[in-house]
């Protein structure tokens, strides 16, 4: 065998080499794009279940528990301030 022989055999290899490693770089993008689009689901769900959440323990002190009663109070202090901006804002526009 000569040296054009083996130095053939050696590109053929690094050519399929090369061919295995860009189909496994393809298959491992598609597998990131799809667990990206898992991770924005995920922290979507996330978001909403806090919010359930924050309603529920305004719900439940307001049926008259008290282990969230100040956290219940900022929100219905923090939802009157908004109320009191935005009338201010009408007055302001009459």
């Amino acid at each position: 065998m000569s040296h054009f022989d083996i130095l053939e055999e050696k590109i053929v290899l690094l050519l399929n080499k090369l061919k295995d490693n860009h189909l496994l770089i393809n298959k491992l993008k598609s597998e990131m794009h799809g667990l990206e689009e898992s991770n924005v689901d995920f922290k979507t769900q996330i978001s909403k279940l806090r919010s359930e959440n924050d309603n529920l323990k305004i719900a439940n002190s307001l049926l008259g528990s008290k282990e969230n009663k100040s956290f219940s109070k900022r929100k219905i202090n923090n939802l009157i301030k908004e109320v009191d901006f935005c009338l201010n804002q009408l007055y302001e526009i009459k």
